[in-house]
């Protein structure tokens, strides 16, 4: 393993392969079609077919075909070799300067976000659902990187007809967590691909993140009564993984543990109603 690190950090040391293999992590455990990795970084497919070798040759990345179609994801074994390696030296006698094992600090309260492009559906369902079924043990949120003007009607009769109160929802701009007043957030999730693939700021406090990927709802090409059946399966799929997040043993589990059993709940399956 250690005379792969020097090819490793030199493989990251290039700003577009650590680009690559940024939206991987932020994308996992999803694997990504090479076509939509080269649209959302704006890459010849030439160009990225470099780059994802390259960091194929490095052991960072997989490589999958299913059909005609290649699919990379982010090797989490090899990211986790090469940071153990660089911090052994740091770490040792030096918790406070690297901690990734440590308990998670006890709560009473956590701050979660829901990420999503439009904020409109599917983060609105993971923000309704966690608030109503996490009770006190949570402050919720959600936002959009480009926000709709005004919530999915769809979505809205969704949540009337399971009985939420919706009278305080509205799609908000991520900017508006983004400031020196905004919460510092224990957990971040993005729920739909397109937030994941954009490059979003840090958030202060080093939240957990992951990935709760699922399909637009609202995706052009539906019947109505398609559309309708989509939001359900949405709705139900999101309340899922709200059910095994709130399960969770906060207290008793460390930082990557937490990491790893949210990265779980993100493969949890997709069309199960509830």
């Amino acid at each position: 393993m250690e005379t792969l690190i020097p090819t490793r950090l030199t493989t990251l040391g290039h700003p577009q392969r650590l680009a690559v293999f940024r939206l991987l992590m932020r994308r996992y455990p999803d694997r990504v079609p090479a076509s939509e990795l080269a649209d959302a970084l704006d890459l010849k497919a030439n160009t990225l077919s470099t780059y994802v070798n390259a960091l194929r040759g490095a052991g960072l990345i997989t490589q999958e075909r299913r059909g005609t179609s290649l699919l990379y994801g982010a090797d989490l074994g090899a990211a986790r070799e090469t940071m153990d390696y660089l911090l052994l030296d740091c770490c040792r006698g030096r918790p406070e300067i690297c901690t990734p094992n440590a308990p998670a600090p006890a709560k009473t309260r956590y701050n979660v976000l829901f990420l999503c492009t439009g904020n409109s559906a599917r983060s609105i369902f993971a923000e309704t659902l966690l608030r109503d079924m996490g009770g006190e043990r949570f402050e919720v949120f959600s936002a959009g990187s480009q926000p709709k003007s005004e919530l999915n009607p769809f979505a809205v009769a969704v949540l009337k007809s399971k009985g939420h109160d919706i009278a305080a929802l509205r799609a908000k701009s991520m900017a508006e967590f983004q400031t020196g007043a905004a919460p510092r957030f224990d957990f971040v999730f993005t729920v739909c691909d397109q937030a994941a693939n954009e490059d979003c700021p840090a958030w202060n406090g080093q939240p957990i993140s992951a990935h709760w990927g699922l399909p637009d709802p609202a995706r052009p090409g539906l019947t109505g009564a398609e559309r309708a059946l989509a939001f359900q399966e949405t709705y139900g799929a999101i309340r899922n993984r709200i059910a095994a997040f709130t399960a969770l043993p906060f207290d008793a589990l460390d930082r990557m543990s937490l990491q790893k059993a949210v990265d779980d709940i993100g493969r949890l399956e997709t069309g199960a109603l509830q």
